[in-house]
């Protein structure tokens, strides 16, 4: 069986700080070639695989802003659709623009639905439905519009991370700056907790930022900016428990599993996927507002981390996710 998974061109694969679709694209390459599938990864030129890397561009436009994405887009799906014929299947993980050339080509297209960025991209799933083979990586975010194959949920190396039984008392935010992320709530919460709260990732949205977020910033609430795998590795492992206060439909929430392969418990607003992710009072808490996640707070010594580490990485392992996919792929070939 040969395959090709076609990874996004924002950032490289695997992504140096952000890029979660680049990094399931990653972890998807890397595990199926572990299990000795002839896999051939579509991603920038600077990308990294034990597989076959082909590239028609060098770096992300997120990387390298003096290009222009939707050609770097076209030039990279193009480069793949141009050689189908050398594939037994295309694993897409590039959103809904690769499925315009499915009906033009032979090998069968998989399509991942990491989310739906608007209600206005779903014409396009919706044309391609009756011959597309759509996955979800949670039920909580179907279209009831589409039909999919399955859910597959993500899958993480979980050697990359260190389970770490005896954690310190701060909190940790650890997302993207912005509004959906509920960064100002995650402050509110550990002001009222009286905790230390260790914010880190990319500012996505900076007028958020400056009003909503460096005003608090102190000795209590610190910004440390984006985090590589050595820090996010420490922040995680060391934190009392991963704020995750989302207001929105959230499709997955990789650093929620990342803390708790770390031992982490994890308190989040029940939305989108967190029931899917969090057993609430084992591995977490989900609540609804601020108030309940203050309470939640006083409640962390009742968390087991190491059951928190042993549902994460029985559940949402790089290992399982592809003994998933390789079901789907026997199936559509």
């Amino acid at each position: 069986m040969k395959v090709a998974v076609l990874s996004p061109v924002a950032w490289r694969t695997p992504p140096r700080h952000y890029g979660p679709w680049e990094q399931m694209a990653s972890n998807l390459t890397e595990g199926l070639h572990q299990a000795g599938i002839d896999v051939t990864l579509f991603a920038t030129g600077d990308s990294v695989t034990s597989s076959k890397l082909i590239s028609v561009v060098e770096k992300g436009y997120e990387e390298n802003r003096d290009q222009d994405a939707k050609v770097l887009e076209c030039l990279h799906i193009s480069n793949l659709m141009e050689q189908a014929d050398s594939f037994d299947l295309i694993h897409n993980h590039f959103d809904f623009m690769p499925l315009s050339y499915s009906r033009l080509i032979k090998t069968p297209v998989l399509t991942t639905i990491h989310g739906f960025s608007s209600e206005k991209i779903i014409p396009v799933y919706q044309k391609y439905n009756r011959d597309g083979h759509y996955v979800s990586i949670s039920n909580a975010n179907r279209h009831p519009s589409l039909t999919y194959l399955a859910t597959v949920y993500n899958g993480l190396d979980t050697e990359s991370f260190q389970f770490n039984h005896f954690p310190t008392d701060y909190l940790l935010f650890f997302g993207r700056i912005h509004p959906d992320k509920g960064t100002a709530q995650a402050i509110q919460i550990a002001l009222k907790s009286k905790r230390r709260l260790l914010i880190a990732g990319i500012i996505q949205d900076e007028d958020y930022y400056k009003k909503q977020v460096e005003p608090y910033l102190n000795d209590q609430i610190q910004f440390l900016g984006t985090a590589g795998p050595d820090l996010r590795n420490e922040l995680l492992g060391k934190a009392a428990a991963l704020l995750h206060p989302i207001h929105f439909e959230e499709p997955f929430g990789l650093s929620v599993v990342e803390a708790m392969l770390c031992g982490t418990p994890v308190i989040a607003f029940n939305k989108g996927s967190m029931p899917e992710l969090i057993r609430n009072g084992n591995t977490g808490f989900l609540v609804n507002n601020t108030e309940e996640a203050v309470m939640a707070v006083d409640r962390l010594e009742q968390i087991d981390r190491y059951a928190c580490h042993e549902w994460a990485k029985n559940r949402f392992s790089k290992e399982k996710m592809v003994e998933d996919y390789l079901n789907l792929y026997h199936q559509i070939i």
